[in-house]
């Protein structure tokens, strides 16, 4: 399955579900321990957290770059309130990825 939401979609009402989204790497964000990416298909911006304890996704992660075109599968989790961006629509929710997997385009 290539995916089950578009990245622009993702808000509260998914909270706790699993969810695979494929598309462009629009920033990668690497705090030493956490990797952060802002993901990009034709409907948005989600944020991607790949989390220390899924070993295989965040070393993978250390390795994209700006426009890989990546597939990645994992929870989608509530920001914390204060981290919540209010100028930007669809923000208040992100993904854990547990799975990740680049993609090739032609």
């Amino acid at each position: 399955m290539m995916r089950t939401h578009y990245c622009g979609a993702l808000n509260r009402n998914n909270i706790g579900q699993d969810a695979t989204l494929s598309g462009w790497v629009h920033r990668r964000r690497d705090l030493g321990g956490l990797i952060f990416i802002d993901m990009r298909d034709r409907d948005g911006i989600v944020q991607v957290c790949f989390d220390p304890k899924y070993q295989d996704a965040l070393t993978a992660a250390a390795g994209l770059r700006n426009e890989f075109c990546i597939q990645i599968k994992g929870e989608v989790i509530a920001r914390p309130e204060n981290q919540i961006n209010k100028n930007m629509v669809g923000r208040r929710s992100g993904s854990v990825s547990e799975r990740i997997a680049c993609l090739q385009c032609f």
